[in-house]
């Protein structure tokens, strides 16, 4: 086999990535995707004098590169500097842990065993990737079945990598399969026995989750919300109109569905453009406008997203997210916050906690500094934003506790089960999915949300600026699913609940254990290196 026909073998893998992922894609390609990244990585071992230990970095990062453009071009509608920054590290970081997995196996195992340590290298990945300057998690695995969750119910114990794990040991078993049918002394039984095996990792996972399924019912505690979706262009619409006049509009899409029966009024993030200063938020028209209409249906709860500010103190220690003002030697915070307002004169705040990488968070490292001059313009918040430590719910006067998730956070699964032990009780999302126009990144951004669904057992309300907005049960079925960029409301009762999944209680565990293991590994494989090197060359 030639060089090129590796790297042909690997756009294979990575065009079988794409066309498995949310939301036209089959996830059953998942299962197949890394079986030609597996036979370039033994190719390569068996011709290991023509290539060097690091030869599967440019080899596999064709497919990781493959799979990132053809899932994330849309980020380019937003930011094309994030685009290209977006795609090319991610498929970076996927092959360098993949050449990891490559290092580790050949000098512990020759090669000849250790596959399984693919999955704790790669689970590992995804877990470190969740947290840091450029977390990007939206191709994590497990997330591939988004559009299939009767599948994968049983997520409500292990969470997305519970899916990675499942996808990773099934390609491992396949490939060993297609070894040794093209094995020249093949034997029949392993062939049968290999082919059972993977038959029965890929259904009963399946068939076990829909069972889950069949048998979950919801306690009947019933909360009904109405959802707005005003639908305001971002570009042209969102930033110069006069908040009133977005207000008004929510207002007259809302009044019509509030009934004496209605809990809450679910409005998008950034829906109130008002520039707020937080230490006299009751003073603002925009506040001001919202208690009004609050006085005629004092029985409703307001949920709607805004930018806020606060001034720093000088004696108050400030992080790297203080900017400071033009005029002044003072500091100040800007904020992604929802406001929750009812009947009562407090005004309750959460401010967004997961930052969205390279508009909301720069990154913390001077050497990407530069960066920050090429950040989306999100109505004068550029830069990095302060955020909440604390995982606040909102309490009603019913007792209802509600977590309002903004935006990008809807990607993080462990991240919700904070709120969920915090006690809430329902979770409402609420979102501007306009950048990216009408392309599948609006489209995969709500995929997600049912999985969050199903991890926590908590019913969701999507309000969406421009669509999508949904109601989703806690099975992760979706209702009332609202078009793309057009003006809508919605209305249901949705069931809230106040048990804990195993996944909520332990939270991304699979992680954190495949961390362990991958650090013991690596720390083994240095050693062994080491060792292999000091070794006294054998005369023939």
């Amino acid at each position: 086999m030639k060089k090129y026909h590796l790297i042909l073998l690997s756009i294979f893998s990575g065009i079988l990535f794409s066309i498995a992922w949310p939301v036209n894609g089959f996830p059953v390609f998942l299962f197949f995707s890394f079986v030609p990244l597996l036979y370039i990585e033994d190719f390569i071992y068996k011709n290991k004098k023509n290539f060097s230990i690091f030869s599967i970095l440019f080899y596999s990062y064709p497919a990781f590169f493959v799979w990132n453009l053809l899932t994330t071009w849309w980020i380019w509608n937003s930011t094309e500097t994030g685009a290209i920054m977006a795609i090319l590290l991610n498929s970076l970081f996927m092959a360098v842990f993949f050449n990891l997995y490559h290092i580790t196996k050949r000098i512990l195992y020759k090669n000849n065993q250790g596959y399984f340590i693919l999955i704790f290298y790669w689970i590992t990945w995804e877990f470190l990737h969740l947290d840091w300057d450029l977390s990007w998690p939206w191709l994590n695995l497990g997330n591939g079945f988004a559009s299939y969750t009767k599948w994968i119910q049983w997520y409500e114990f292990t969470g997305i990598f519970g899916g990675t794990f499942w996808i990773l040991l099934v390609n491992i078993i396949i490939y060993k399969l297609l070894v040794e049918l093209l094995n020249k002394n093949k034997s029949l039984k392993k062939i049968i026995v290999l082919s059972s095996f993977s038959l029965l990792l890929i259904f009963l996972p399946i068939i076990f989750s829909y069972i889950i399924y069949n048998n979950y019912e919801e306690e009947k505690n019933p909360v009904n919300v109405v959802v707005v979706q005003p639908n305001i262009d971002p570009y042209s619409e969102q930033y110069n109109l006069p908040p009133s006049v977005i207000i008004d509009k929510i207002f007259k899409l809302a009044e019509p569905e509030i009934d004496s029966l209605t809990d809450f009024v679910v409005c998008p993030e950034s829906a109130n453009q008002e520039d707020i200063w937080e230490r006299n938020i009751k003073n603002y028209p925009s506040i001001i406008q919202l208690k009004k209409f609050i006085k005629k249906y004092p029985y409703i709860n307001f949920v709607i997203g805004a930018s806020t500010y606060k001034r720093l103190e000088h004696e108050q220690a400030f992080t790297n997210a203080a900017r400071k003002f033009h005029d002044s030697d003072n500091y100040y915070y800007a904020y992604n916050t929802v406001i929750f307002l009812d009947s009562s004169d407090i005004i309750r705040l959460y401010h967004k906690s997961k930052l969205t990488p390279g508009v909301e968070k720069m990154p913390s490292w001077k050497i990407l500094k530069p960066l920050e001059n090429f950040a989306i313009d999100l109505g004068g918040t550029i830069g990095t934003l302060a955020t909440d430590k604390e995982k606040k719910v909102f309490n009603t006067k019913d007792s209802l506790k509600v977590a309002v998730l903004i935006c990008y956070e809807s990607v993080y699964g462990e991240f919700i089960t904070k709120f969920v032990r915090n006690g809430a009780n329902l979770i409402f999302l609420i979102t501007n999915d306009g950048w990216w126009g009408n392309t599948p990144g609006h489209r995969q951004h709500f995929s997600f949300s049912p999985l969050r669904a199903i991890e926590t057992r908590r019913s969701f309300a999507r309000s969406a600026n421009t669509g999508i907005s949904c109601f989703i049960n806690q099975k992760g079925d979706v209702f009332q699913k609202t078009e793309y960029w057009i003006p809508a409301v919605i209305k249901q009762n949705i069931n809230a609940n106040s048990k804990l999944t195993f996944y909520v209680k332990c939270g991304d565990y699979l992680g954190r254990i495949s961390a362990f293991i991958s650090a013991l590994f690596i720390l083994i494989t240095i050693s062994m290196g080491i060792v292999n090197r000091r070794k006294p060359l054998k005369l023939s």
